[in-house]
């Protein structure tokens, strides 16, 4: 008999004995518990969901202010640039 090396025999196991009987109170409670905490989760994403909304319309608004932003900042770069070009590229006079 070949005996595997991740898994005990049977008589190195413990013997745990019977289960024990969980009172009908108690088992009341926990899937109460769970219940009130599905629902407290569920209340509690609705809730930040909302909030997410709202921030995101704000996010959007500011986008298209920084995007304006980010243009002309880009079109001045481009100026300035082309400006450095032609002062560089432009023949210098002895």
């Amino acid at each position: 008999m070949t005996r595997r090396k991740f898994a005990p025999a049977e008589s190195e196991m413990a013997d745990l004995g019977a289960p024990v009987r969980v009172s009908p109170l108690i088992r009341f409670g926990r899937w109460s518990f769970l219940a009130v905490g599905v629902a407290y989760g569920a209340y509690h994403q609705q809730r930040l969901a909302k909030r997410e909304v709202g921030i995101r319309e704000i996010e959007a608004q500011q986008k298209v202010i920084r995007d304006a932003k980010l243009a002309e900042e880009k079109k001045r770069n481009q100026a300035a640039e082309a400006k450095a070009i032609a002062e560089l590229s432009a023949p210098t006079k002895k």
